[in-house]
C-alpha cells in the first residue's frame, strides 16, 4: 500500500469518484520465464524472447506487445520495478496481443539474463553504438532481444549482460529510435532469418 495525496488520486481516478482509495491490477496473470521456455519448446521452436529494461511507458509496452505476437514471440519479460505493468491502458494499446502474449515480470532483469545464457539463449541488446549491425546478428537460434528505456536506453548491468550490442542502421540525422519500433524492427529480422 502506498499513500498518496488526493490530487494524485484525482489524476489516477477515472470517474474522480475514488473515495480516498484506489487500487492498480493487472488486466492478465503474469506467467514464469520457465513457461515462456515451455511454449517454445511444446512448439518446436528456438526461444524469441523480448525483454524489456525498465520501459516505463505504457504505449511503448503495449505496442511492444503487439508486435511480439505478430512475430511469434514466445513472451515479454518485464522488471517489477521502474516499468509499466500489464494496465488498462497498455491491454488498450496492444490492441488485444495481451490476451495471447505470456509476459513474465521479474524482481532482477540481469539475473534473469545471466539465468537465459546458462540455458544456451543468446542475448541481443539494441545500441546506437552496438558493433553488431542488425544484419550481421544472427537471430536463427535461441534469442532474447532487449529493449532500453525510452530515455536512457539499457541499464549498464543489463548492457553488461548482453552477447551482443546490435545497432540498427540509421540514415536520418536522428540517432535513435522510439524503443517499440527498434523492438519490431529486431523482432521482424528474426522473423526474416527464421523463415
Amino acid at each position: 500500500m502506498v499513500e498518496a495525496d488526493r490530487r494524485k488520486l484525482d489524476n489516477m481516478s477515472r470517474t474522480h469518484a475514488h473515495q480516498g482509495v484506489i487500487a492498480l491490477a493487472a488486466v492478465r496473470e503474469y506467467v514464469s520465464v520457465q513457461s515462456i521456455l515451455d511454449i517454445a519448446a511444446e512448439k518446436g521452436e528456438p526461444p524469441l524472447i523480448v525483454v524489456c529494461d525498465e520501459i516505463s511507458d505504457p504505449h511503448n509496452l503495449g505496442a511492444i506487445l503487439r508486435t511480439a505476437e505478430c512475430a511469434g514471440a514466445h513472451g515479454v519479460i518485464i522488471p517489477k520495478r521502474r516499468s509499466a505493468g500489464l494496465t488498462a491502458i497498455v491491454a488498450k494499446t496492444s490492441a488485444g496481443a495481451v490476451s495471447y502474449v505470456p509476459v513474465a515480470r521479474v524482481a532482477n532483469i540481469s539475473a534473469t539474463l545471466k539465468d537465459l545464457k546458462k540455458l544456451g539463449i543468446w542475448v541481443f541488446g539494441t545500441a546506437a553504438e552496438g558493433t553488431t549491425a542488425l544484419y550481421d546478428a544472427d537471430l536463427k537460434g535461441p534469442a532474447a532481444i532487449v529493449i532500453g528505456s525510452e530515455g536512457d536506453g539499457m541499464t549498464r548491468l543489463v548492457r553488461e549482460n548482453c552477447d551482443f550490442l546490435v545497432s540498427i542502421p540509421m540514415k536520418g540525422r536522428i540517432s535513435s529510435l522510439n524503443a517499440s519500433a527498434a523492438a519490431a524492427i529486431l523482432l521482424y529480422e528474426a522473423v526474416r532469418q527464421r523463415q
